[in-house]
């Protein structure tokens, strides 16, 4: 059995993760490969009134949520499965359920690129965007993911993109044994603009190994990337 993205970008790491997030972020496609969470943000908040454009066209396809809102519902989708190209390929597709039945999707799909020794994570429903990843294990036994460089690519045009004109995240999620939930809680940030949007809340997740065959096709890229 192959080992799952995130342990072979955190390597001896690892064992330092709380069980239940390493089963979260354990998936193979050889093995348990579904994890679907369901619950609620307690509030999903966007920056400054200069932000919602930038928010907006990141929505466009799926990259950002220009939305706002507190106790707002949401799922989000993790399966594990080889594209294409032959990448062990792990989704993450937020869908926040705001009042009046508005939705809003946040989709990635995180590769490991093998020669840079860490996770790869490609934005929106084209992987349009290409960021790199920084694990680390924080004291609670959580994952701790910071944003680095990207890239942008869009048929033959590839370029790397001004972090000035972009967000950088920080993502904090772990197990709180007490409540039996997972915690999440997201910041984007501007160099130039401050705090750009952002999440914080629980989940409860359902764990299953399927067929390939199986996993939507609702929750996959519509074109696949093969630039790291």
């Amino acid at each position: 059995m192959t080992d799952s993205v995130f342990a072979q970008a955190l390597g001896s790491d690892l064992d330092r993760l709380h069980p239940q997030m390493r089963r979260r972020f354990g998936l193979t496609p050889d093995g348990e490969n579904a994890c679907v969470g369901r619950g609620v943000m307690d509030e999903v908040w966007r920056g400054a009134a200069v932000t919602v454009p930038f928010l907006w066209f990141g929505a466009w396809r799926n990259i950002l949520v220009p939305r706002a809102g507190t106790q707002v519902p949401f799922v989000i989708e993790n399966y594990c499965y080889v594209d294409s190209l032959g990448r062990d390929t792990t989704t993450f597709v937020r869908t926040f359920e705001f009042p009046r039945n508005r939705r809003s999707r946040f989709d990635a799909t995180m590769v490991y690129d093998r020669p840079a020794g860490r996770v790869l994570d490609y934005l929106g429903t084209h992987q349009h965007l290409a960021v790199d990843l920084d694990l680390s294990v924080d004291e609670r036994g959580g994952l701790v993911l910071r944003s680095g460089a990207q890239r942008f690519y869009e048929g033959r045009l590839g370029f790397s993109f001004p972090m000035i004109a972009s967000g950088t995240a920080e993502l904090h999620e772990y197990f709180d044994d007490g409540a039996g939930v997972y915690r999440i809680d997201l910041t984007v940030s501007n160099p130039l603009i401050g705090p750009v949007f952002g999440y914080r809340g629980s989940f409860t997740c359902d764990f299953s190994s399927i067929d390939a065959s199986e996993i939507p096709s609702s929750v996959k890229p519509r074109r696949e990337e093969p630039r790291g």
